[in-house]
């Protein structure tokens, strides 16, 4: 079974990126062939600083290793390294329905969120559906968010069997429910975007200061607060909590006797102390750049090897 997920270099990772994608990606070294990317080229619908995209890659590299990506157990690369993704999203194009890609919800959201309108904006679904049928990827974990793209990318990998003959696998999604969408500071789905996130190696006075920020309803510490579930604090604590832990400190919110500083100050620590071991990985690598550098030219190089073959075949089919 080979298992795909990529991350756009947008920027510093939260734990929105944390527990939808780098955790989940972790994890499934153990069950298969594992292939995770660097979405450098999905970057550029977004940001237009070349030096600050070089960054933002390093910075996602030392993130997902820091995090327990093994190398040796996967395949990691920068997506840019691979250009044969950039053949096949045009091939891919030229039998995507244009309305299958008027409906994707999420270039409708960046323009409500102030993105310029773009081609690339727009075509955001068939690159993302020559990443993953590039390398015949049998699993993809993806957010609640991005289901739909994977259900387009499923659609297009159909219409060119269908046309040209049995070339692509169809892929299946992996969505967990519970972390599929973490919410941010503001109660909206934690994204850059949005400038509510928690960095996952955020400045610990920085994150003290955003955690302690949340707004609260004005309900008094006695008060109880039967939607205790709903807090959220509450919400972000089970993430970063452990579980004994986060069900008594909902349980003492919902009958009274829990200030929300208190809940708060708990949250920072509980995920402060979540992610110490990485801190100190990430330290690591950090002063040894050249090691991280030749782990992404190496997964290039091994993602090349499995691309160029698929590729061959789908140029074949369709009589290129």
């Amino acid at each position: 079974m080979r298992i795909l997920t990529g991350i756009q270099p947008s920027g510093t990772l939260h734990i929105g990126n944390y527990f939808g994608a780098i955790k989940p990606a972790v994890e499934l070294q153990a069950r298969g062939d594992a292939f995770y990317f660097i979405a450098d080229y999905h970057s550029m619908t977004t940001l237009t600083d070349p030096e600050q995209r070089r960054k933002n890659v390093l910075n996602v590299a030392l993130d997902f290793l820091a995090c327990g990506l093994d190398p040796s157990r996967s395949v990691f690369w920068r997506q840019s390294d691979v250009s044969e993704v950039c053949e096949l999203t045009w091939i891919l194009g030229t039998v995507a329905p244009m309305g299958l890609i008027e409906r994707a919800h999420s270039y409708k959201d960046k323009l409500a969120h102030g993105f310029s309108p773009s081609f690339g904006l727009f075509s955001y679904p068939v690159l993302m559906a020559a990443d993953i049928l590039l390398f015949n990827s049998d699993l993809v974990p993806v957010g609640k968010d991005q289901k739909q793209h994977l259900e387009i990318t499923r659609d297009i990998a159909i219409k060119f069997n269908l046309a040209y003959g049995e070339v692509f696998t169809v892929p299946e999604p992996e969505i967990r429910e519970e972390v599929a969408t973490v919410p941010g500071l503001d109660g909206q789905k934690m994204s850059k975007s949005y400038n509510n996130t928690i960095d996952i190696f955020g400045d610990e006075k920085a994150v003290r200061k955003k955690i302690m920020g949340i707004v609260m309803d004005s309900r008094t510490p006695a008060e109880p607060k039967p939607d205790a579930d709903k807090n959220l604090a509450i919400q972000l604590l089970k993430l970063v909590a452990p579980a004994d832990i986060a069900k008594e400190t909902e349980e003492r919110l919902r009958v009274g006797g829990l200030g929300y500083g208190d809940l708060k100050k708990s949250l920072f620590e509980h995920y402060w102390n979540y992610f110490a071991e990485a801190r100190a990985k990430r330290a690591e690598l950090a002063a040894n750049m050249d090691y991280v550098n030749k782990v992404l030219a190496d997964g290039a190089a091994r993602a090349r090897e499995v691309a160029a073959p698929i590729l061959k075949k789908a140029r074949e089919a369709c009589g290129l």
